[in-house]
């Protein structure tokens, strides 16, 4: 039998925000949109997130079909999370949110106190890699 999934909103828009809310939620994804991932692996591209935080987040992008954990029969044992197809669909949105961002700074004259943008097109990077 399937877990239940906490209830989510009925507005689509306020369910899409709900599933990726959370501080780590977005950069998490970033970081698995590549490839799978340990969890020691995603901490140390995160210095700022706590363990327990991560796996916190992890769980949650789990439960809503967004991240998946992989268990290999190993010993020691490997686990390794991994965007789906519905977190890598969430690409696009995420590099238009980040696009939006730097509109919204440029807007109110503070680029000078904002990142780089850290998602970028999963095309511009393939072709990078060719």
């Amino acid at each position: 039998m399937a877990k239940l999934i906490k209830r989510l909103p009925m507005l689509p828009a306020e369910r899409a925000l709900k599933v990726i809310s959370g501080r780590w939620k977005a950069v998490i994804l970033y970081h698995l949109f590549d490839r799978p991932r340990r969890l020691s692996a995603l901490q140390a591209l995160m210095p700022g997130i706590t363990q327990k935080v991560l796996i916190q987040q992890l769980r949650e992008m789990e439960e809503h079909g967004l991240v998946r954990r992989e268990i290999f029969a190993e010993i020691p044992s490997r686990v390794e999370d991994s965007a789906t197809r519905l977190g890598l669909s969430l690409e696009p949105i995420l590099l238009a949110l980040c696009q939006w961002g730097q509109h919204h700074a440029d807007e109110l004259n503070e680029m000078d106190r904002l990142a780089d943008c850290i998602i970028r097109p999963r095309q511009a990077r393939d072709a990078h890699a060719v």
